[in-house]
């Protein structure tokens, strides 16, 4: 479990295809590494990865080929930066939200309007997603945790402080390029529990 709150801009440093379609995936984060070991969770531009080695501030993790088609994951290129984040701990404060590292979609940056002291960015929705974005909610994009300032049938706009875009991905990304979405669990659990009591009631 992560909460949203990217702790370091990483580097990929490599990235080698292995069998099945899937990678081993090399990343620079000194920080994230500073107390990581084999098994760990690491969340990589909002997807969470274990740990397979840990070297000079380098870590390892393996990558399946469901993963790389399902993220914008399998895009991403020895130099790009990365957002990242270790595994929430049970006494840290909840900073963003409830974030699980498992990515529903890949958006699209579509719109980005700069302000003086903020940017609004506009993202594409995939379709089935947008019912699970409200304003004022959350939502993590790239790992990123925002609040949604307004949603359509298939867009949806965050507003980006100067803290967000120095210090993670998103500062450096243009119109067309992918983006990692997670919506926020709770609104698919309140779906399925609504759903159910429906079902309920019309036996």
């Amino acid at each position: 479990m992560f909460t949203g709150i990217v702790e370091e801009l990483g580097e990929i440093v490599r990235s080698t295809e292995t069998a099945d379609d899937s990678a081993l995936v090399a990343i620079r984060g000194p920080l994230v590494t500073s107390d990581a070991r084999h098994g760990d969770s690491i969340a990589v531009n909002g997807v969470c990865l274990t740990v397979v080695d840990v070297d000079g501030g380098v870590f390892t993790a393996d990558v399946m080929g469901e993963t790389l088609r399902r993220t914008a994951l399998g895009a991403l290129r020895p130099g790009d930066p990365v957002n990242l984040e270790r595994a929430a701990a049970l006494n840290s404060r909840l900073g963003g939200h409830l974030v699980q590292g498992h990515v529903d979609g890949v958006g699209e940056i579509v719109a980005r309007e700069p302000a003086a002291q903020w940017e609004t960015v506009r993202f594409r929705l995939p379709a089935g997603l947008a019912r699970y974005v409200v304003e004022k909610g959350s939502i993590t994009v790239d790992g990123v945790s925002l609040t949604v300032a307004e949603v359509g049938d298939d867009w949806f706009s965050v507003g980006l402080i100067p803290t967000t875009l120095k210090l993670t991905g998103l500062g450096a990304k243009q119109v067309g390029d992918p983006v990692n979405l997670e919506v926020d669990v709770l609104a698919k659990y309140v779906e399925r529990l609504l759903g159910e009591r429906a079902a309920g009631g019309a036996r």
